[in-house]
Order: C-alpha cells, then sequence, then structure tokens
C-alpha cells in the first residue's frame, strides 16, 4: 500500500517536472485563449495533469480511509474500490496511439 503511493507520488513529481518544461504546456498556458480550443494541446495543457491529480486524490482518499477500518477485509475493500477508481482514472487519462483526444505514435523514428 505505501510503495503503490510513494511511487504514484514520485511519478506525478515527475510529472509536474515535465508539465513545467514542456513546450507544449508552456504554449497552452501562454495562449490559453486560443489553445483551449485545440483538441490535443488542451489535453496535455489541462485534461490529462488534472486527471492525474484528481487520481493523487483518489489514492490518497483510499489509504486514509483504509486505515480506519476495523477489519481486515473492510480494509482491503476499501483499499480495491479507491485504487480501483485512481488506476481507472490514470487508464483514461494516458495519451494512448488509439485515443481520440491525442494522435500520438507509439514510438517517433527520429
Amino acid at each position: 500500500m505505501k510503495a503503490t503511493a510513494i511511487s504514484f507520488y514520485i511519478q506525478l513529481f515527475l510529472g509536474f517536472i515535465l508539465y513545467v518544461s514542456s513546450p507544449i504546456t508552456q504554449y497552452f498556458l501562454q495562449h490559453f485563449g486560443e489553445s483551449i480550443h485545440l483538441r490535443q494541446i488542451r489535453f496535455f495543457g489541462m485534461e490529462h495533469s488534472s486527471m492525474m491529480i484528481i487520481a493523487a486524490i483518489c489514492l490518497t482518499a483510499g489509504m486514509l480511509k483504509s486505515k480506519n477500518a476495523d477489519t481486515d477485509d473492510r480494509r482491503f475493500k476499501i483499499l480495491l474500490i479507491w485504487f480501483g477508481i485512481a488506476v481507472m482514472i490514470v487508464l483514461s487519462s494516458i495519451p494512448w496511439e488509439f485515443s481520440p483526444l491525442t494522435s500520438r505514435p507509439s514510438f517517433r523514428s527520429f
């Protein structure tokens, strides 16, 4: 449980660093009025990052709620529900190549 949360928070921190240094998000923040109407720029500038933060909140809520459970069965049920919600949010927010929100290849040729 703690290892899952720690690895997710590390990933969230690294994602925040990439968010701040990305030219796509810098363009999004500087030209918010026009870039909000561009699907791919909006996805990387707003939707992806906000959904990952919501997933982190769900993960944290699940950890906190499971600590107050009276039995192990109840604790694991709470963890399954909240961690499952977080995983579903993460999987729906990844820029897959088949996603209608982005058009990215799996591998880029340089």
